[in-house]
């Protein structure tokens, strides 16, 4: 289970991602579209430093 979350993390950044581009190109609030790019990069970080040496014991 420790190995499934982190890419877990970062197929949960993807769909974010997609979301961000899709939300922009339709003209949604940019406070919507930031927030969701916020999730994005939160994502992303955490998916990234769980797969470091030693960060997911």
């Amino acid at each position: 289970m420790n190995a499934v979350l982190p890419i877990l993390l970062l197929v949960l950044a993807g769909v974010l991602v997609g979301g961000v581009w899709s939300l922009y190109r339709q003209g949604a609030p940019r406070g919507a579209v930031v927030l969701t790019a916020v999730l994005a990069v939160i994502a992303t970080a955490g998916g990234v430093l769980w797969l470091l040496p030693g960060a997911g014991q």
